[in-house]
Order: C-alpha cells, then sequence, then structure tokens
C-alpha cells in the first residue's frame, strides 16, 4: 500500500512508459521490485534492531532529507531544460530502463525503516515470526505488490496517449513537487516528532 499514491517510483515509471514506451516502463519496474525485496529482506533482518533504537530511524530521515532536495532541484532544472521535441523513433535499451529503476529504488532509503516498522509490529502481534518461509512470503509479498502498483500506473499513463504529451513536458515539474512536498515530510517528521 505504501507504493500506490503518487511518489517518485510511480511517476519515474509512468515517465518511462511515455517516453520509451511501455515495455521500458514494465522492466523499469521489475528493477525497482528487485531492489524492493531486497531492502524488504534487510527491513526483516535488521527490525528488531531498529525498533530498539529510533536513533538510527532518524539518522536515516536526515539522509533522505538530502536525498528528496537534490532529486527536487534536478528534476525542476530538468523540467526547465525540457524543450519541444520532435518525435522520433529511437531504439532504447531495456537495461538501461532496469538499471534506473534499481538506482531509483535503491535511493529511496525510507523503504528499509517502513518495511522494518510493519515487519516488527507484525512480529508483536503475532502474524509474522523470523522464520523463512515467514521472510520469504514478506519479501516476495513487498516486492510483487509494487510491481503490480507500478505496473497500473505504467498500463494507466500508456493508455492515456492523447494526454502523453501534456504529460511529458511536466512530468519533471510533477516530480520536483512532489520531492519537495516529501522533503517537507521528512523535515516535520524530523523537528516535531
Amino acid at each position: 500500500m505504501a507504493t500506490v499514491p503518487p511518489g517518485l517510483l510511480n511517476m519515474n515509471a509512468a515517465k518511462t512508459s511515455v517516453d520509451k514506451g511501455k515495455l521500458n516502463g514494465i522492466i523499469f519496474s521489475l528493477g525497482v521490485a528487485v531492489i524492493i525485496m531486497t531492502q524488504a529482506y534487510i527491513a526483516v533482518l535488521i527490525s528488531k534492531f531498529l525498533y530498539r533504537n529510533p536513533e538510527v530511524i532518524d539518522i536515516l530521515l536526515k539522509i533522505a532529507l538530502l536525498v528528496f532536495a537534490f532529486f527536487a532541484i534536478y528534476f525542476f532544472i530538468s523540467a526547465k531544460k525540457n524543450k519541444v521535441k520532435n518525435i522520433r523513433m529511437v531504439k532504447v535499451s531495456k537495461k538501461n530502463s532496469f538499471f534506473k529503476g534499481m538506482l531509483l529504488a535503491s535511493l529511496n532509503l525510507l523503504t528499509i525503516p517502513y518495511y522494518a516498522g510493519l515487519n516488527a509490529m507484525w512480529n508483536a502481534t503475532g502474524w509474522i515470526k523470523f522464520e523463512i518461509w515467514d521472510i520469504l512470503t514478506f519479501v516476495l509479498a513487498a516486492g510483487c505488490g509494487s510491481f503490480t502498483v507500478l505496473y497500473f500506473y505504467t498500463i494507466y499513463f500508456n493508455k492515456l496517449e492523447a494526454r502523453t504529451d501534456r504529460f511529458s513536458k511536466n512530468s519533471n515539474y510533477i516530480l520536483s513537487l512532489l520531492m519537495l512536498v516529501l522533503l517537507t515530510i521528512t523535515i516535520i517528521r524530523i523537528f516535531y516528532n
């Protein structure tokens, strides 16, 4: 459910689908899912530690501030440079989309504390234990759920072909605004928590 609202990964999946085609959007989503499964596994392994040491979460939130600020500026500058281009068919490497998905998912530092907190909560209620089958189910559910949400974003934006030009021109502004919102929320969490 954490990947349902529009976010950095969702908007990039949609943007990749619009700019490079539906298949590249799906490959981008697969790259994201691989990293999310890795992050979910790491979160399971360290959920007890994070639950007992909340100062670690504070450090991760401060790092996230820098990441969100960087991407807000990056996408705003990219939007300013974005000029109307003539559309032409170009062969796009699918490996680039996969690795871009992996990179952007890796930069999402809030995923590990989120999954660790979720896992610690479910462990406390007895829903999940630190057994291999529970860990595998948790990791696969995180990856498959994230891929499904990103797939729907990819398909949804691909079906709006009449509006893709407007979305493509404004997507960097949308991403920049989204990064500012995430930056603001993170600042509030750090200083008013």
